[in-house]
């Protein structure tokens, strides 16, 4: 499954791979803690710089892995419809891990803010893509609602922390509700052109960028 996000991201995004993202995938909870991970989540992407060089591991919780194995080879719809909230976790992590990945690729930095509203963003791209029918304007919003409004957040988070998911939040929600008119539209090939034009914004423009009303 891993690998399928993979292509998928990569795909909607025209982006060169250069790694394989199930090549650093961690399952085991005490290696991830020794790499750092806080063991509030089953998804954490892991990252020690030093001297310039990256090094970069992405935990999943076995559990989680498991409730999507019975659907690996089933369609996008069927798995959305059938593990949604699981999909969504394990895209998350591809997506942090793809973006850290492109930006230290084009030798640019990358806040934890970016990589959380990148995050949001690309779950949003990939659950409407998958049902991409004569439904999808409907069901895009009732997308945006389940990702955007009926959200809840870890217990035991920082002020900082708190802050940060939910100005992605806020930012996910601002940017995707301009795409769905593009849903609406039927018109894929416009829904692509601005999430590859977005992705490439870097730092403060493309958080200014994603902020803008609808």
């Amino acid at each position: 499954m891993v690998d399928r996000v993979q292509e998928q991201l990569e795909s909607i995004y025209r982006l060169d791979r250069r790694f394989e993202v199930a090549d650093f995938v961690v399952q085991d909870a005490t290696v991830a803690r020794e790499l750092g991970a806080t063991g509030r989540a089953d998804e954490e992407l892991l990252v020690l710089e030093e001297k310039g060089e990256l090094e970069v591991a992405l935990y999943f919780a076995p559990a989680l892995l498991e409730r999507l194995r019975a659907l690996e080879s089933a369609s996008g719809a069927v798995l959305v419809d059938g593990e949604m909230d699981a999909y969504c976790r394990l895209a998350e992590g591809v997506s942090h891990f793809l973006y850290l990945a492109w930006a230290a690729h084009h030798g640019r930095t990358v806040t934890l803010l970016e990589l959380e509203t990148q995050a949001e963003v690309d779950k949003f791209a990939l659950c409407v893509l998958h049902k991409w029918n004569d439904t999808a304007r409907s069901w895009a919003g009732e997308l945006h609602s389940r990702l955007f409004e009926r959200v809840s957040y870890l217990p035991g988070l920082n002020p900082d922390e708190r802050h940060r998911y939910e100005e992605a939040n806020r930012l996910s929600a601002a940017y995707c509700q301009r795409l769905i008119r593009h849903v609406a539209e039927r018109r894929m090939d416009r829904l692509l052109a601005e999430l590859r034009y977005s992705y490439r914004l870097g730092a403060e423009a493309k958080l200014r960028y994603l902020a803008r009303a609808a």
